[in-house]
């Protein structure tokens, strides 16, 4: 093992490496500009670009690129090299200012939503500061924001940082009014990574897994997950030597990797990192994500970053580990110890349950995809309904204040904000509810339905701007109040009796929570279709277009991207099943059906019954056919789909239709499958699969 501190961010151009590289001045203009968001200046920007080349070369860094996250959700890169010609015919290695703020990749075979056409291909993209450069693969990588040629948003990153910028604004308002001296406040993220192993041996033998990430037919191993024996157990060496180089990879990237485990089903793992500012960590989660799979080539491995590639065991998710934090280093989600700092804490505390519950929609949008309507509500992750879980002793804090009555676990009286409230809160006295989407764990909220291949800056940038909102609603209320615990009082008040309905610390799988949850006036939008057109609700548009994280027009074309996207993975799933049954399974069992039938005959011709043989065809030989009939059903879905020019009515028509047929072609072809004899059978089964030695 490597001397951990020694290789921790060796491949970063950190403070460290700025402040030992560049003048002192530039060094400070620099810092100004990464902490306050001030312009840089051209002439600085040439300095450090010069600095950041030379670090670089000596790095063994051949090309620069800009890196940035298009709305694909996967980084996109383009690299150009140092190289410039000089006059006697050699070349010198050179990176100027302008090309370190501002790069012009090809924008016209990115998703844009409609907002420009294919033939106008110019896009810029712009350095994004905030967020250190860094080497991988021979190249000098500059984290920047992708825009269009006439300044919409083509990716996750700009909406990202207006957000950032939204709840800094808000916040500090709130802040001056409790007198605090903060001049910044972020947003912080630590993004628990799930993903599965398996042999890259096995995953080349299936076709569904290269072209969807998920099996589309597999029938259950003899066993699951359900002996509870692989979470938390110990690591495999082969998985233990994975997960050392991953580690190592990580950490020369500046990334705090810190926790590594087995998840709850087999051959699913977790890697979990300490948390930063959220732009970087949005940053980290993309490149972490892209060292997971190359790691794991080396080792022969395949890293599914799908969530749920296997149908019957758990899933994967990403778990955002949201706060929000001042320049002065206060935690604004951390109870105090004073009666005023507890008031602070109360004030933005209710404001988070105010923005989940007027904007479920918004955070329900925000993680849905093909992928994780396989997962969500399916005993493994929180249901797709959004509620908020706070633990029993805050919750009973808030019950006391919203019904003006004594909190009897501190015989405190009645509860007034800033003047008696509890002295002091436990910091971390919640127990955990893995089955709640939105839970308070001490000093953060975690949002627990990401799925593990969705980058966070969706989610974030929701939270960051709804937040925002209700903090400016707060300030409204306060700024000019007469007696300011005493209207603080009451807001906290009115606010958590308004919001009462999405407080559940209660089983979110049991059946009785979603007839609940509808009672209490909460969103159950189980599908993607069904949850991305609210992103267009009239209440949504507002608050993105007042805070200026989206104009109207990107709202729109996110709506139209989400819903091409959703479509285009279900036709390719539907493709891909098609190829599969028509290819490998159908033949497949018609071929151990001819081998049957020849020993069944040979054994009559014995005088043996032959009962195993003639009761497998038999039972094969029906399952066939109805694989063929639902096989044609599929064809023909599939095809009609193709005709529908809707967006909206097409995305509902592959939920409805197309997705309902590769369900029930599925039943089958897995019932044939547990009848087939393995080396008849074409791929590797769940049981190789996940039970790997």
């Amino acid at each position: 093992m490597s001397n951990i501190p020694e290789i921790f961010g060796e491949n970063v151009f950190n403070l460290k490496v700025m402040k030992a590289r560049l003048p002192k001045e530039t060094f400070k203009a620099l810092k100004k500009t990464i902490e306050d968001g001030t312009p840089l200046d051209t002439n600085v920007a040439n300095v450090v670009a010069n600095a950041m080349k030379d670090w670089a070369i000596e790095k063994g860094a051949t090309h620069f690129t800009h890196w940035f996250q298009p709305m694909t959700g996967i980084t996109a890169e383009k690299h150009d090299s140092f190289i410039s010609p000089s006059a006697d015919g050699q070349v010198i290695m050179e990176f100027s200012g302008k090309e370190l703020i501002k790069g012009e990749p090809d924008a016209s075979s990115f998703p844009s939503g409609g907002l420009r056409a294919t033939f106008e291909a110019r896009g810029y993209t712009a350095w994004d500061p905030t967020s250190y450069a860094f080497i991988k693969d021979g190249s000098l990588c500059i984290p920047t924001a992708f825009c269009s040629y006439t300044g919409e948003a083509l990716d996750k990153k700009t909406p990202l940082l207006r957000s950032m910028e939204a709840v800094n604004k808000s916040a500090l308002k709130i802040l001056k009014l409790f007198g605090s001296d903060a001049k910044r406040v972020t947003s912080t993220v630590g993004a628990e990574q799930e993903y599965f192993i398996i042999e890259r041996e096995d995953y080349a033998k299936r076709k569904d897994l290269i072209y969807t990430g998920r099996t589309l037919y597999g029938a259950p191993a003899p066993k699951g997950q359900e002996l509870e024996d692989h979470y938390f157990g110990s690591v495999k060496m082969r998985i233990s030597a994975y997960m050392k180089d991953l580690d190592e990879e990580l950490w020369k990237l500046g990334i705090m990797a810190k926790t590594k485990h087995n998840e709850v089903a087999p051959a699913q793992h977790e890697l979990a990192p300490i948390f930063s500012t959220t732009n970087i960590a949005t940053d980290h989660n993309q490149l972490m994500m892209e060292a997971m799979r190359k790691v794991a080539k080396k080792h022969g491995f395949k890293c599914l970053l799908h969530e749920k590639p296997f149908a019957g065991v758990n899933g994967s998710g990403k778990h955002n580990n949201w706060s929000i934090s001042t320049d002065t280093g206060v935690n604004l989600l951390e109870p105090g110890k004073t009666p005023a700092e507890n008031a602070q804490f109360l004030t933005f505390l209710v404001a988070v349950i105010k923005a989940v519950n007027e904007y479920q929609d918004l955070l329900r949008l925000s993680v849905a995809t093909a992928g994780n309507d396989h997962r969500l509500g399916a005993n493994e992750a929180p249901p797709a309904i959004i509620s908020m879980f706070l633990g029993d002793e805050l919750t009973a804090i808030l019950e006391a204040i919203k019904d003006d009555k004594q909190y009897a676990e501190h015989g405190s009286g009645e509860m007034q904000i800033g003047v008696d409230v509890l002295p002091s809160f436990p910091i971390d006295n919640t127990d955990r509810n893995r089955t709640s989407p939105f839970a308070f764990t001490g000093n953060k909220f975690e949002f627990r339905m990401p799925g593990s291949k969705l980058s966070i800056a969706g989610p974030n940038t929701v939270l960051n701007t709804i937040v925002a909102e209700a903090l400016d609603e707060f300030y409204e209320v306060l700024k000019d109040a007469d007696d300011f615990n005493t209207t603080l009082h009451e807001l906290i008040k009115k606010t958590i009796n308004e919001n009462w309905n999405i407080i559940f610390n209660g089983d979110g799988y049991s059946a009785e929570w979603p007839v609940l949850a509808e009672k209490r006036g909460l969103l159950n939008l189980r599908s993607t279709p069904e949850a991305i057109p609210h992103f267009a609700d009239p209440k949504n548009v507002k608050v993105f277009t007042k805070h200026g994280v989206y104009t109207e027009t990107e709202i729109h074309s996110r709506i139209e991207i989400l819903l091409e996207e959703y479509v285009k993975i279900l036709n390719i799933e539907a493709l891909t099943m098609i190829d599969m049954a028509k290819k490998d399974i159908l033949p497949a069992i018609s071929t151990y059906v001819k081998e049957l039938g020849k020993t069944a005959k040979l054994a009559k011709e014995c005088g043996a019954e032959a009962k195993f043989e003639v009761e497998v065809v038999k039972k094969l030989s029906a399952l066939e056919s109805e694989i063929y009939e639902k096989l044609t059903n599929l064809e023909t879905i599939t095809a009609d789909a193709a005709g529908i020019t809707d967006i909206q009515d097409k995305a509902n028509f592959y939920h409805d239709e197309v997705f309902t047929a590769m369900g029930e072609l599925r039943a089958p072809a897995d019932e044939a499958e547990k009848l087939c004899g393995e080396k008849y059978w074409p791929y590797p089964t769940y049981g190789k699969m996940l039970f790997y030695v």
